[in-house]
């Protein structure tokens, strides 16, 4: 069933793009800062797991995981590129970037929305962020011949601090005031709801010109978006068939929740203005996708085979 909490994720996610878009002014002192955000949220995450969770995961199923890995960063994002190619040329190259850049720091609270394997899902989040300066960079150039001439230590250097300083701050945080931990915790859903709506208003109020300038643009990349988000959670359910249900949602979840606000800070100087924009829209589809994703499980429920 579509659960309230949906509900009011898919309104204020929903509801904040929009006053993004018709009231950019008022917004503007929070463009800088999407990243904070979500390196905020990512630390709310962490407040409700134990590390040794995440390394246990790792350690039990290494072959898995690799795998899974090898999927994630290189096979899908090159089958979805040539999809593209062959079906949407013009949106090849946007398909491409946002397959292949790492799991989302938000995935972990889709993961306890739908009751995901979040250990998993973490040790993804962190595995592709380490991995993704390697790996996208070089698809890019041999699929599209386009240089992403980022420094690599400075593509590390964000993707580190956007994992590990949330990290570090959540261990810091659980050893020097459990107490605190317990009541950020217990407010955890409603502080998530604020950091994505202030992350709306900062990607959206940034686009709002282009977007009413360019309406056609809008409506196909809004397509794309959609289309990329519908590719992305059938290829991770179907990769992890065999595996438990949480483990199937885990895997859906670390391709469709992908960081496309790093797509945004990437592709904005290297491309043209297409790649940023369906990135920007991307948001659609990101939290759109709960509705089917959660009808899925709740079908796989029903029929035992969860």
């Amino acid at each position: 069933m579509f659960s309230p909490r949906d509900f009011l994720l898919l309104a204020v996610s929903f509801g904040s793009l929009l006053a993004g878009i018709l009231a950019p002014e008022a917004c503007a002192p929070l463009q800088p800062y999407p990243v904070v955000f979500m390196m905020m949220l990512l630390f709310l995450s962490f407040l409700s797991i134990r590390i040794s969770q995440i390394w246990d995961t790792a350690r039990q199923s290494p072959r898995r995981i690799a795998w899974f890995l090898l999927f994630r960063m290189i096979l899908f994002p090159v089958a979805v590129a040539l999809l593209f190619r062959l079906a949407w040329p013009a949106y090849g190259l946007s398909a491409l970037l946002l397959a292949g850049i790492s799991t989302g720091a938000v995935a972990p609270f889709f993961a306890n929305l739908l009751q995901a394997n979040m250990a998993l899902v973490l040790v993804v989040v962190v595995a592709s962020s380490l991995l993704v300066p390697f790996t996208l960079p070089p698809l890019v150039a041999f699929l599209f011949g386009h240089s992403m001439e980022i420094p690599l230590l400075d593509m590390m250097r964000l993707l580190i601090m956007v994992v590990f300083i949330p990290l570090a701050a959540a261990e810091v945080l659980k050893k020097a005031a459990p107490r605190a931990v317990d009541l950020i915790r217990g407010k955890q859903y409603p502080l998530s709801l604020i950091l994505f709506a202030m992350t709306n208003l900062s990607i959206f109020s940034k686009f709002a010109d282009f977007f009413r300038q360019n309406i056609l643009i809008l409506m196909t990349s809004i397509s794309a978006a959609f289309l990329i988000g519908a590719i992305s959670i059938a290829a991770g359910i179907l990769v992890a068939w065999r595996w438990t249900l949480p483990d199937q949602l885990a895997s859906g979840l670390s391709l469709w929740i992908m960081h496309y606000i790093l797509v945004i800070v990437f592709s904005a100087p290297f491309f043209s203005p297409l790649e940023p924009t369906v990135a920007a829209l991307y948001t659609l589809p990101f939290y759109a996708m709960v509705v089917p994703v959660r009808a899925w499980r709740n079908y796989r429920m029903r029929t035992g085979s969860g």
